[in-house]
């Protein structure tokens, strides 16, 4: 992992976030250091999802900070992480090759080219693959390609929500392989999760129902 400039501490101060009319969580307070994950965990509705949406950037807390300590000091939080939700964010018409080249621009490695995305592919089992399009992917098949984007583009922070959803026996060891990878070299692991993640979890933060 070469995406912070030293040690890593990603923490959140006295979080609320409103979504409509419905309070999701107030005072939210957590941290975490590169090297560990933190486990996410409580019901349907408790705001697991939210509270990685927040860090992601793709939400404003009502209130609260969140701040990433160690990383780089140009770049914004929403720069220094790794989103992987519910939803594979995947166009069938494209290969699986070219799925994972759309990502890497986005994420802006442009320049890792094609070989880069080759060795990702690699990792979660899809480099045969490679020239399929998506849409002829199973479920479990659709989950590895978005998993790969975490390969793709180095970036310290990876939030997973249910990360191991439609995969296998097999391919859940190889992302807890993945995992212990990336927190081996100070990279930090957020994943909203209902049972047991593939890497065990340095810390867990359970979130109160729904209100």
């Amino acid at each position: 992992m070469s995406g912070s400039a030293g040690f890593l501490r990603l923490s959140g101060a006295g979080l609320t976030c409103v979504r409509g009319d419905r309070q999701v969580f107030a005072g939210l307070d957590f941290e975490v250091s590169g090297g560990e994950t933190l486990a996410l965990t409580g019901p349907n509705g408790a705001g697991k999802t939210t509270l990685l949406r927040l860090i992601a950037g793709l939400l404003a807390p009502t209130a609260g900070t969140l701040a990433l300590e160690g990383g780089r000091a140009e770049a914004a939080l929403a720069e220094q992480v790794h989103y992987v939700g519910h939803q594979d964010a995947l166009k069938p018409a494209l290969s699986v090759m070219e799925n994972l080249r759309f990502w890497a621009d986005f994420l802006g490695v442009a320049a890792s080219g094609e070989s880069n995305c080759g060795r990702a592919l690699e990792a979660v089992g899809l480099f045969q693959l490679a020239h399929l399009p998506a849409g002829y992917l199973s479920a479990g098949q659709r989950r590895r390609l978005a998993l790969a984007r975490l390969l793709a583009a180095d970036r310290p922070v990876w939030l997973l929500d249910e990360p191991t959803a439609a995969l296998d026996a097999a391919s859940q060891e190889k992302l807890g392989g993945l995992m212990r990878t990336h927190l081996s070299g100070g990279g930090i692991v957020v994943a909203a999760t209902h049972g047991p993640l593939p890497a065990p979890a340095s810390r867990e933060l359970r979130l109160g129902a729904a209100r």
